[in-house]
């Protein structure tokens, strides 16, 4: 059974936005039980993008959740996917600003990494990104699983299918 793969955005978004840790705390609780029973994962390049934040949502993580939530994206397999991706992101530069496909590429950024892992995997990537074919300036997630059909949803999504009610 394919996994939900988390992206930074569904975590930061959640803490500062819909689901503050203080003021729904079930929610957390929630995510917290997925992840124990392995139906919701990460990879590690998230885990870097949300600890450059010292804030709680850090805290509620290292307190948590354990550290093997965070899938490595660095094994070969989903080295060779990356390469892949890289390929077809280049080929675009005609149609996306090369700031967007530098800042897509770039090491740090998860994006492209988690794409990759879940083109591997066959997995689904839970993200708040909005699909903008026509962007320029922004490589959108759902945009480039549309291509290499791998499905994404939200986070609401991701409750409904999983029959969570909060």
């Amino acid at each position: 059974m394919p996994l939900y793969v988390l992206d930074t955005n569904t975590f930061i978004q959640a803490y500062r936005a819909h689901y503050p840790i203080d003021v729904i705390p079930s929610f957390w609780n929630k995510l917290k039980q997925l992840f124990e029973n392995n139906k919701i994962i990460s990879i590690d390049k998230v885990k870097d993008e949300i600890y450059k934040n010292d804030d709680s949502l850090k805290v509620w993580i290292e307190t948590n959740l354990n550290e093997t939530i965070f899938h490595d994206s660095q094994t070969n397999e989903i080295l060779d996917e990356y390469r892949k991706l890289s390929v077809w992101t280049a080929s675009r530069s005609s149609q996306i600003q090369m700031r967007a496909i530098n800042e897509f590429l770039d090491s740090t950024n998860a994006d492209a990494w988690l794409i990759a892992y879940c083109m591997h995997t066959g997995d689904t990537i839970v993200t708040q990104e909005v699909s903008a074919p026509l962007s320029r300036s922004k490589i959108k997630i759902p945009d480039v699983c549309s291509v290499f059909n791998i499905k994404y949803i939200n986070t609401i999504q991701l409750l409904r299918e999983l029959n969570i009610q909060l």
